[in-house]
């Protein structure tokens, strides 16, 4: 059994990619997933279809870079085609990546995370750059970031640190992401934001399988990490 959530890196077996390549894709998909497997790249988990568990098959997607016009593929593969499980960069990681111009921000910003005792991680256009070496970010691209946090108060306080994120412009990067609680459930910072301030009546939590709206804190505070075999 492998505990398993939104956004984490799938990495296949070389018999996995055969038989993802061997499914009709057009030119480009095939191009794209050929140099996926070629490099042994990862894919990224993504929310789960309801028969996932009874059918042994998780869906996984590629979001391809510009080089394949952005497309966003999806699959299903069979939990023995995953040689394992990895998770996107920390934002330690991302200074050379990112925008000159922001790192001083960049740093002040890791430095009140330290302080919550919170680690970001960097998913999006950002992720996939520093994964894959390709064209993934382009000048509007937000810096999406997963923090990992342990309940309300904890969130309310890397929502804080968060929010003094002071970039110079140009460029922006205009910081995005999602709060990720202990059971793998995650929220967009913002509306963690927006419904802690009283601004909004409940707020949208997004799971492996679906999403719900909760209008309390009950969900988070004691939330346990859950399991889907693989």
């Amino acid at each position: 059994m492998i505990s398993l959530r939104r956004h984490q890196l799938a990495r296949l077996s070389t018999s996995g990619w055969a038989a993802v390549l061997g499914r009709p894709w057009d030119e480009q998909a095939r191009e794209c997933l050929a140099h996926w497997a070629w490099h042994q790249l990862p894919l990224v988990v993504t929310r789960q279809p309801a028969d996932s568990a009874a059918s042994e098959r998780i869906a996984l997607g590629l979001p391809a870079p510009a080089r394949w016009a952005k497309r966003r593929l999806a699959l299903q593969v069979p939990h023995t085609a995953v040689l394992g499980i990895d998770e996107f960069p920390r934002l330690a990681g991302m200074h050379e990546l990112l925008p000159p111009p922001a790192q001083d921000a960049i740093r002040e910003l890791l430095g009140r995370l330290d302080e919550c005792h919170a680690t970001a991680r960097v998913f999006g256009s950002y992720g996939w750059q520093a994964i894959s070496g390709l064209d993934h970010v382009h000048t509007a691209s937000d810096l999406d970031l997963s923090v990992t946090v342990e309940g309300a108060a904890h969130a309310d306080a890397v929502v804080r640190a968060l929010a003094s994120f002071e970039a110079p412009q140009p460029p922006p990067p205009r910081l995005d992401g999602e709060l990720l609680f202990n059971d793998g459930s995650a929220v967009a910072w913002r509306e963690w934001s927006e419904w802690r301030a009283g601004r909004t009546r409940a707020v949208l939590v997004k799971r492996l399988d679906g999403v719900s709206l909760q209008r309390d804190t009950a969900w988070c505070e004691h939330a346990q990490m859950t399991e889907l075999a693989a």
